[in-house]
């Protein structure tokens, strides 16, 4: 079985064993892009790593959601913030760290191949992905949980294989972000207000929100913008957020193996037990029940 480590609440780990990694560096595909490590860690106290140039076997990449940290590379010290990543070249000494007091929440991976370089290059110092109309952050997110899932499947080389052609295309997003944007934005350019406080709820689902910061998103007060909202859609702004929440969550139990646990933060809360009541008051089962119930 694959090594899934805890220590984080809520984390997630896989780490993959150094005979299937060879066996994909011979593949020709595989050779050009291969992951080694990857995982999710939401909260991080006391998140601290620290490699001398011969233990860095491999780029890493860390995409920070949430909170702050810091990472070090040729004697330079950067600070890292929400919606911000960076990666570290391979050969390379380094050390990163979360904030003691408000500690990141990070998606990461360690990668290597022939291509690795080329999506590492100039990323060695903290990058924005700043939330935006055609940020599509929701959609990056995604492809890191299909990459995630597909290497969390057991030890398949095609399983490997489309993690890779899936990991092409998510560092293909950071590394063309604004070509990965306008791609976004051709169906999207004439979204209303009420459409544009939607987006902002769906690609923050993992954060915590109140109706002001959705309200200042759109440029509107709180109160006409809950009264434009619910006209609109029938609901509150929150009760709504909450649907959308409970929805992502459902989608995480129909096709992922995770439990509530590493679930509830992905979704905005870092309560499992009181996310795991409000999912069952919305969907009318626990998610327990959800899981097990046969679909379609």
């Amino acid at each position: 079985m694959l090594r899934i480590k805890e220590g984080f609440k809520g984390e997630r780990v896989v780490v993959l064993p150094a005979f299937f990694i060879n066996e994909i560096k011979q593949d020709p595909l595989g050779k050009e892009l291969y992951i080694t490590d990857i995982g999710y860690y939401p909260h991080a106290h006391f998140h601290y790593r620290e490699r001398m140039s011969e233990e860095a076997h491999e780029f890493v990449l860390i995409y920070c959601v949430e909170g702050e940290g810091w990472f070090q590379i040729n004697g330079n010290k950067f600070m890292v913030t929400a919606n911000q990543f960076f990666i570290l070249p391979k050969n390379k000494s380094h050390a990163y760290s979360s904030n003691p007091t408000n500690p990141w929440t990070i998606y990461w991976m360690h990668f290597n191949g022939e291509k690795a370089t080329f999506f590492s290059e100039g990323f060695d110092r903290p990058c924005d992905i700043t939330p935006q109309e055609h940020s599509r952050i929701k959609e990056r997110l995604n492809l890191f949980e299909e990459i995630y899932t597909s290497l969390n499947s057991g030890y398949s080389k095609s399983h490997m294989l489309y993690a890779t052609t899936s990991l092409f295309h998510f560092l293909g997003s950071m590394k063309f972000i604004g070509e990965y944007r306008d791609c976004g934005s051709i169906c999207t350019q004439h979204k209303d207000t009420i459409q544009l406080a939607i987006h902002y709820m769906q690609e923050n689902l993992n954060k915590k929100l109140c109706l002001t910061n959705i309200a200042n998103e759109v440029k509107l007060s709180v109160s006409y913008f809950s009264a434009q909202f619910e006209e609109s859609t029938g609901y509150s702004p929150l009760r709504y957020l909450t649907y959308l929440r409970v929805q992502e969550a459902c989608r995480y139990l129909d096709f992922t193996s995770m439990k509530i646990n590493q679930i509830s933060p992905l979704v905005g809360f870092e309560d499992p037990l009181y996310f795991s009541r409000l999912f069952t008051k919305t969907m009318g089962m626990s998610p327990s029940e959800y899981k097990s119930r046969q679909k379609g």
